[in-house]
């Protein structure tokens, strides 16, 4: 990643995930619903898409905010995560999906495991909240 650092890479992943959801529901992708989502200040919000924008994962003017192909390629990998995740709590395991847990370990998945859990889920195409997830290069397209 462009970052040094897990705790600054995790929180720009969270705003790419956030944007990635905003933009899932169909709403329009703005400062507000931004700071709403991830309930952080719309200032820091602010201050955080012009980082994003100069490292060129966000397109990000006062009018408009969108995921770069960069971004795109992140906030891909991160969905593709996180509900893998979420399969495996809610039909492998049987638990309740604990939204937190999933979160805390979405960021620390590298390709091989996440490839591997896709596999032994038999390559899921939604989550149990009927999203797609995004595809992997251990899946037939």
């Amino acid at each position: 990643m462009l970052f040094v650092g897990t705790a600054e890479a995790e929180h720009v992943e969270m705003y790419i995930k956030a944007i990635w959801l905003i933009r899932e529901k169909k709403e329009d992708i703005k400062i507000s619903t931004i700071s709403r989502v991830l309930k952080i200040r719309q200032p820091s919000v602010v201050q955080m898409l012009k980082k994003l924008n100069v490292r060129k994962l966000v397109n990000y003017s006062k009018a408009i905010v969108s995921l770069t192909p960069l971004g795109e390629e992140i906030g891909s990998k991160m969905m593709r995560n996180s509900r893998l995740l979420e399969v495996l709590m809610n039909d492998a395991l049987k638990v309740e999906i604990d939204e937190e847990m999933v979160c805390g370990i979405e960021h620390h998945m590298k390709d091989h495991f996440t490839n591997a859990l896709c596999t032994m889920l038999n390559h899921p195409r939604e989550c149990p909240h009927n999203y797609k997830i995004p595809r992997g290069s251990c899946c037939d397209n």
